[in-house]
């Protein structure tokens, strides 16, 4: 019979193939200095057993942040675009209900089932993709990542999508899946070069993206919204693409990406002489800076997993035809200022 371990010695076998990685190549410099070049060899980025844990552990500091309106409960779990939008509606919510929240519902996350990319260096990452028990029939899509072996876990990336718009993921015979480098030229686009794209899109239309809810639907929102008696609105789009809120992508089973990405938003309601501006409601306010006058500008994060088809993919018809779809957003506000 075979004997199972667990997680504290999968973890230990983890450490000791990384460090062993970490140390292969050394070389002296012309001033006799040691310089380590750096993990070049290609691993899983985590076990099975541990990514399922840091799933665990981070649902049970989002459950405690929540209930409490306290973001220090679950800062050391989410980072990038998730813990910008975490960390701002906690302060929202604190600053509204002091004594914690009143509405709070422990989020479960069932049937997870991850994809562990096998690569090289730093960052190392995974996606989670759960049932969760909010968010209707959705799965939670989270990106795990880390930037050294004693981190902890944390998530990057959160978006919800349709059971059906989950993709297959290319994986060799152990199961590990492929990252796909940010200036990979075998895509419609490189993943580096999505968020610009996505903010370039919003503002100007195109014909890049597939038609959908967080795209034609989105601007056709926006354009309706731009020109109200009174009130004019006004939008700026921005990528987000350093550090934290680096792309992250996986290789599909067709051929082409799943990436995980970020972008900036701003919105600017202005009103005219004699008008104001609508009375925000009470998240709004408790994030906003100075006297609301004459104008508001608010200030969003959001992040989207895009389905990005190999270059040249015919794709179907639910797709785009090869466009690049967005599967789905989460979106939050995180400051605004009256003027």
């Amino acid at each position: 019979m075979s004997r199972v371990r667990g997680p504290r010695r999968l973890r230990r076998l983890e450490r000791k193939a990384l460090i062993a990685a970490s140390v292969t190549a050394l070389s002296w410099t012309a001033s006799g200095c040691v310089v380590v070049h750096g993990e070049r060899e290609v691993l899983p980025a985590t076990t099975r057993a541990e990514a399922a844990k840091a799933l665990e552990r981070f649902t049970d500091a989002y459950n405690k942040a929540d209930k409490a309106y306290d973001s220090s409960l679950d800062a050391n779990h989410v980072t990038g675009a998730l813990g910008a939008i975490d960390a701002a509606r906690l302060k929202a919510g604190h600053i509204n209900s002091p004594s914690g929240n009143a509405r709070h519902t422990p989020l479960t996350l069932t049937d997870a089932r991850f994809t562990i990319p096998k690569k090289a260096g730093w960052p190392r990452w995974f996606l989670a993709d759960a049932k969760g028990n909010k968010g209707g029939t959705s799965r939670w899509l989270l990106v795990f990542t880390r930037n050294d072996l004693d981190e902890t876990w944390k998530v990057a990336y959160l978006t919800l999508a349709a059971p059906a718009n989950v993709p297959k993921f290319k994986v060799d015979k152990d199961g590990w899946a492929e990252a796909v480098p940010a200036d990979s030229a075998g895509l419609t686009a490189p993943p580096g070069d999505l968020s610009q794209d996505y903010a370039t899109y919003l503002k100007d239309g195109g014909t890049t993206f597939a038609p959908g809810v967080h795209t034609t639907t989105w601007r056709k929102l926006r354009a309706r919204n731009a020109v109200k008696p009174g009130l004019a609105t006004q939008y700026i789009d921005e990528p987000l693409t350093n550090g934290a809120y680096a792309p992250l992508a996986l290789r599909t089973a067709d051929g082409g990406a799943l990436v995980f990405l970020a972008t900036h938003h701003y919105m600017k309601q202005t009103a005219a002489a004699g008008a104001t501006v609508p009375r925000p409601n009470k998240a709004v306010q408790a994030l906003t800076k100075g006297e609301i006058k004459q104008s508001l500008t608010m200030e969003f994060v959001s992040n989207e997993a895009v389905l990005d088809p190999a270059a040249g993919s015919a794709g179907g018809q639910d797709k785009g035809q090869g466009k690049i779809a967005v599967l789905g957003r989460v979106q939050g506000l995180t400051s605004a200022q009256g003027g």
